[in-house]
């Protein structure tokens, strides 16, 4: 019996270690990766401005989007293309940073817009009509670009 007490009292001894280290878990900051470019122009075709665009077009790009990023510059953006046109719905679960969020139908026009939205809500932004694409930029751009409904994008690919 006495060597019973004494195994277990050893081995809550070794499990009860006060000097165990705290783990430290690193996260990688996610790079922009330049796959296209983007130009926004008047519903004239009078250019606005032009662009880097990363591009999300299938399920699991879609679905991360610009989250976990804690930057995105100034003529950096991220678009989203869909295989058909519907109304889209975003929120910014995991998004850091506060964007615009450009709803463009299929003849690649402007249809609505959620304007410097805020950082981690999960609240969803509808567009008001069917979209094909989605275009995130820094919030307030749009704004300072003085984009409207109709204005228009075309976009290549690297």
């Amino acid at each position: 019996m006495k060597k019973g007490l004494l195994f277990l009292l050893i081995g809550l001894c070794l499990g009860c270690n006060t000097h165990q280290k705290e783990k430290i878990v690193r996260t990688t900051e996610i790079a922009f990766t330049k796959e296209g470019t983007l130009t926004l122009s008047k519903a004239d075709g009078t250019p606005i401005k032009t662009i880097d665009i990363e591009i999300a077009d299938d399920d699991y790009e879609r679905e991360t989007g610009l989250m976990h990023r804690s930057v995105l510059g100034d003529h950096q953006g991220m678009l989203f293309i869909f295989d058909d046109e519907d109304y889209r719905g975003f929120y910014m679960k995991n998004t850091l940073i506060s964007l615009d969020i450009i709803y463009i139908d299929a003849n690649k026009k402007i249809v609505s817009f959620a304007e410097q939205t805020k950082p981690m809500d999960e609240t969803t932004l509808p567009s008001e009509l069917p979209a094909q694409y989605v275009l995130e930029i820094n919030g307030g751009l749009s704004e300072d670009w003085v984009l409207e409904l109709g204005d228009q994008i075309s976009w290549e690919r690297l």
